[in-house]
């Protein structure tokens, strides 16, 4: 019996000592794509707003109630046309009231100058000091001086009767009216926006990282949001000094040379340009691929030929919004990830797919 039972733990022992080792796990698989040649352009594109090249924005000089308002939006206005009044009952009552004050100092001057001249007469037959002509002539300068001050504000009072009216100072369309009649305006306060439709152009905010290749002048091309098949001829006019203080972007206004209806003032559209790609930038890979470093510097993931993934630190020329172009450390054909680079370590064994193709999942039931 024990001898039985002694065969028998054995036999476990045995059993237990020829165990077969646990099945490997398969190498995950990674995305990846083989790096190409770069083409000889690098083409940016932006979003962004059709503008007038030029846009005012209209207020009266003076406070006020407005009583009339000539135009709405979208009417195509004049130079010298009346777009809008205020309530003049104040502004005349100032205006006479200048006139009458106005007409009080020239009273005073003309007594101040007969008494000047009177004095003089008198001085002349020794009746008069010396003192006395001065006091005189005193009065007669203060008189004029008075006058000169009338005037001044006889002409304040009529430019600010003229203000009460707002002219158009060019030609445009009316593209905003934010007033109505019967409002109490401030001074300066916003009534009317002006545009001028037949110069027309793109507002686009550029990244900072792109605005490095972009200069006045440089050729563009602009695509109306409502006709994607037409392309429209344009030239970058002007590229802010400064980045916006919350986007940090730079503004840039492309003029458009032939805008037709499809490039509404205030309409969606994007602007590109087509950039020459940096000397020596001759390898191109997906943005996902690289991760950004200092300096100009990045790494990518390289898929040897044994499928274990090395990483490797590239020279990167410029950085577009879909593309790195790269002037060193990675050479045409070689595999790099492009998905999960992240999440790799050196020497990692994988399963490489090729961008595009479908990901084939090992699932053991």
């Amino acid at each position: 019996m024990r001898s039985t039972i002694f065969l028998i733990a054995s036999a476990l022992t045995l059993s237990a000592c020829h165990k077969a080792p646990p099945p490997q796990a398969a190498p995950q698989a990674a995305v990846v794509i083989r790096a190409g040649s770069a083409a000889g352009v690098n083409t940016l594109a932006y979003a962004g707003e059709v503008r007038s090249r030029y846009e005012a924005d209209l207020a009266f000089r003076v406070a006020g109630k407005l009583l009339e308002r000539r135009v709405n939006l979208g009417d195509t206005v004049r130079k010298g046309q009346v777009l809008a009044r205020l309530d003049p009952a104040d502004l005349g009552l100032s205006a006479k009231s200048a006139e009458a004050q106005l007409a009080a100092a020239e009273a005073d001057l003309a007594l101040a100058k007969a008494d000047y001249e009177r004095a003089q007469h008198l001085f002349a037959q020794k009746f008069l000091s010396v003192s006395a002509v001065d006091a005189r002539r005193s009065q007669f300068d203060a008189a004029q001086a008075r006058r000169q001050q009338a005037l001044a504000a006889r002409e304040v009072a009529q430019n600010q009767l003229g203000y009460a009216q707002l002219v158009a100072e060019r030609d445009g369309v009316i593209t905003a009216a934010p007033i109505e009649v019967g409002q109490v305006l401030a001074a300066g306060q916003l009534v009317l926006r002006i545009a001028d439709p037949a110069q027309r152009e793109v507002l686009v905010w550029i990244p900072e990282s792109r605005v490095a290749g972009l200069k006045p002048g440089q050729v563009a091309q602009v695509q109306a949001w409502s006709a994607p098949d037409k392309l429209y001829s344009g030239v970058l006019r002007e590229l802010a000094a400064s980045a916006d203080a919350s986007t940090r972007t730079y503004a840039a206004r492309i003029s458009v040379t032939a805008p037709d209806e499809h490039l509404g003032l205030g309409s969606t559209a994007a602007a590109g340009f087509v950039l020459p790609i940096p000397a020596g930038a001759n390898i191109e890979l997906p943005l996902a691929a690289v991760i950004r470093g200092d300096g100009g510097k990045g790494r990518v993931w390289i898929v040897d030929e044994q499928d274990q993934v090395q990483p490797r630190e590239v020279e990167v020329a410029a950085w577009g919004d879909e593309k790195v172009r790269l002037t060193g450390g990675v050479k045409p054909g070689e595999r790099v990830v492009t998905v999960g680079a992240h999440a790799l370590s050196a020497g990692l064994k994988v399963r490489p797919v090729e961008q595009g193709a479908p990901v084939v999942l090992d699932v053991k039931r």
